[in-house]
């Protein structure tokens, strides 16, 4: 089903995902025109676009997500959202209202702002996050969208994201303004990899600290599977496609579904060390602590921070809930996605590790001289 002559609206466009949602869409369909929705759109996006762009207008709409008279301005017209922005975040470092307020609120007003312009069909990025790992550290291997997972979150950003998502999919089936009816559905990805991925820089960033040598934080038996930022931009081309069907609408609306690929299944910590090897990086061969006492120094820096927050609020470089995530084997099945929306990979796990080891081989000049610049 083509989207041919429709009008989009793509949140957080300046983004990791969302540029690269941006110019999928310019290359796969001749849209009407897409929003640049964000609080700040960069002068060189649009114009970095101008290759694939066609007889697409670009629109670039600047504000703040928790404003509804801007988001409502933006929607007018327009028959898709692509909901992509929110602020992540695994350290727990941003205050919760704040968290709170872009990540809920901003999703609930956007929600609003659809059914008062009639926007028809609505797609929320959410996160493997809302599905945990729990406390425990409980396995899931190769999940499915049916299974049961008990699981209390402890990340602010896991628990905001979690209430958007249950918001977004039971506002599907509302009555729009003009009678008709919202479409939503939530797309679920695992970790996000590729070119402009900050954790990968983030990543590389130490080991060039640590002298060419990768911190190793994950065991290498808690495997999870990580997903190439351009599958995923696919994935929510397929939903669009797939909710603007009359025959799929229904059938796939009010639902998610986990986003995966074919990258292999790997820690995250040996996950860094695929596509960082080739730049001459090695890894540590143990975890920097043993498990328990990495537990119990991430406690006794909670309990400090706790303590002095009346004070001075100082965030911990490492939590429990952190460590629990990095070393609980965590995977999930894209089959669901593939049986209702017609997804599959675009690319190859060969050739996503190839653009991701280019793209880290191009920033890697200018990350050693910002380090050597401290």
């Amino acid at each position: 089903m083509s989207l041919r002559g429709e009008v989009c609206v793509v949140t957080g466009a300046g983004g990791f995902l969302g540029k690269r949602l941006v110019r999928l869409l310019l290359e796969e369909e001749k849209l009407a025109e897409i929003r640049l929705l964000d609080k700040h759109v960069a002068p060189q996006l649009p114009q970095s676009l101008e290759d694939c762009r066609g007889e697409t207008t670009l629109s670039v709409c600047e504000g703040d997500i928790r404003d509804a008279d801007f988001l409502r301005k933006s929607c007018r017209g327009a028959s898709i959202v692509f909901h992509v922005a929110s602020i992540i975040d695994v350290n727990d470092s941003v205050e919760y209202r704040e968290i709170y307020g872009v990540n809920v609120k901003g999703t609930q007003l956007l929600l609003e702002a659809c059914v008062q312009e009639n926007v028809v069909s609505f797609i929320y990025t959410s996160t493997i996050e809302v599905m945990g790992p729990n406390s425990k550290g409980d396995p899931i291997f190769n999940g499915c969208e049916d299974m049961e997972y008990s699981c209390a979150l402890k990340f602010a950003y896991s628990k905001t994201k979690q209430e958007a998502e249950q918001r977004t999919l039971q506002a599907h089936g509302e009555m729009l303004h003009n009678g008709g009816r919202l479409a939503t559905c939530a797309l679920r990805p695992m970790y996000i990899y590729g070119e402009g991925c900050r954790f990968l820089l983030g990543h590389m960033g130490d080991g060039i600290k640590n002298k060419n040598v990768l911190y190793r934080m994950s065991k290498p038996e808690a495997k999870v599977n990580p997903v190439y930022v351009g599958n995923v931009a696919t994935a929510h081309l397929q939903a669009a496609r797939s909710l603007k069907d009359p025959q799929k609408r229904n059938a796939i609306g009010g639902k998610f579904y986990f986003i995966s690929d074919d990258t292999p299944h790997m820690s995250y910590s040996d996950f860094n060390y695929v596509v960082m090897s080739p730049l001459g990086f090695n890894i540590q061969e143990k975890l920097m602590f043993p498990l328990l006492l990495l537990y119990l120094v991430c406690f006794l820096m909670e309990m400090l921070c706790l303590m002095v927050r009346p004070v001075v609020r100082i965030v911990p470089p490492l939590n429990r809930q952190l460590v629990t995530m990095l070393n609980t084997p965590f995977s999930f099945s894209y089959q669901k996605a593939k049986d209702d929306l017609g997804y599959s990979p675009r690319f190859t796990w060969e050739e996503a590790r190839q653009r991701t080891v280019e793209w880290l081989a191009s920033e890697l000049p200018r990350e050693r001289e910002r380090i050597r610049a401290k």
